[in-house]
């Protein structure tokens, strides 16, 4: 993967940071520069709405997997009949640009998060049909969809944070009510809940105990929503973020789809995975939560170690391929909301440093692998 090209895989995880990537000033880490003539203007009128996964395949061109209903009743005038104005159009959610940002194809799978590409070309993506999340196949010439992990055939709320399911039917003109935390919301996204009466809460909360009871942190199939999708291909694996449980990395075999393996924070096994709430209470600059927090995504290193960052609980875990807990990493442990959004890794042999976004301090975070120690934060507040 090019040096330019990283920071945009990376700025998937980040979602809505406006801009990555600035100079970063510390002599000893690596050093990039903002690019706004890339990628170019979208054809067709496209207007691109928040990114939710990345990848560079073997070519060296990007695949862009973006939330076309995010978009919103006024950027979408361009698609009535007749036009009313001269922007813009929904996009497909799935673009594909070559190294000198030019679209060179497309095709539109349901909206999701997290994808990989493999070394064939085919396309790996985190998305979700009428509120059930997998991971599903896709030729990328055709977009016909070739095959799709096992989940449970049931939702339950699994934890992640951004709502994904889109229409049944795209309406022209009509948007959605814009990404999460975008302000002013449009018909009502993103506006405060009220608390529930005491009769609903017993409800949900019999009907939590019920879901748990059918579908514990030990199923081998997916729960939730997919957060992150990662491929191992010498050894046929393929590696997804689940976020039931506040989240559970998940192996699966990558030509049959079959489960293999899955463990939690600390490497915990499935089985020991404890679903209560008290296991994941969390206050920012106080002792780490027993388990996973929430909006749980991945990357594996050269050296064969995964990282997987806890959004909510400011926080990196390290294990080996099989789960074995190596170390922890923190990650701006003052900040409220959650700081360590996505990983990855710089282009050196080496990998020296961690590369993890933060949508809420709004900074790339540059993390010495050997030693933990931020080296510099980098990024524009919008």
């Amino acid at each position: 993967m090019s040096r330019r090209l990283i920071f945009v895989a990376l700025a998937g995880a980040c979602l809505a940071a406006p801009h990555v990537s600035l100079t970063a000033q510390t002599p000893a880490a690596p050093k990039y520069k903002f690019d706004p003539d890339w990628p170019k203007t979208m054809p067709n009128k496209w207007k691109i709405g928040g990114v939710t996964g990345l990848a560079v395949d073997k070519d060296d061109n990007v695949w862009v997997y973006d939330r076309p209903n995010d978009l919103r009743d006024m950027e979408l005038k361009a698609e009535l009949s007749p036009a009313i104005a001269d922007c813009c159009v929904r996009p497909p959610s799935m673009i594909h640009i070559d190294k000198n940002g030019n679209v060179i194809g497309s095709f539109d799978p349901p909206q999701g998060h997290g994808m990989a590409v493999d070394s064939k070309g085919f396309v790996y993506l985190g998305n979700s049909v009428r509120g059930m999340n997998t991971v599903r196949k896709y030729d990328p010439k055709t977009g016909q969809l070739l095959k799709e992990i096992p989940r449970i055939p049931e939702t339950q709320g699994g934890g992640g944070e951004d709502a994904d399911e889109a229409p049944a039917a795209r309406q022209p003109g009509r948007g959605g009510p814009g990404p999460t935390g975008t302000f002013p919301a449009q018909r009502g996204g993103g506006a405060g809940r009220g608390g529930a009466n005491p009769a609903a809460q017993q409800a949900a909360a019999a009907a939590a105990a019920a879901f748990l009871a059918k579908c514990p942190p030990s199923t081998p199939m997916i729960v939730g929503q997919i957060e992150e999708v990662r491929l191992d291909e010498p050894a046929h694996e393929l590696y997804a973020a689940d976020s039931s449980f506040g989240g559970r990395v998940m192996v699966f075999d990558l030509d049959t789809f079959a489960f293999k393996r899955g463990w939690g924070a600390y490497g915990h096994k499935l089985s020991e995975i404890d679903p209560g709430n008290a296991a994941r209470v969390y206050t920012p600059g106080g002792p780490f939560a027993k388990e996973f927090r929430g909006h749980l995504t991945l990357n594996i290193s050269n050296d064969g170690l995964v990282y997987a960052a806890d959004r909510a609980g400011n926080r990196i875990h390290v294990t080996d391929k099989q789960g074995k807990f190596v170390k922890e990493i923190p990650v701006a442990t003052f900040t409220t909301g959650g700081s360590a959004g996505g990983v990855m890794f710089s282009p050196d042999k080496e990998q020296r440093f961690l590369y993890v976004c933060d949508i809420n301090n709004n900074h790339v975070w540059f993390i010495d692998r050997q030693d933990r120690q931020d080296r510099r934060a980098t990024g524009q507040h919008g």
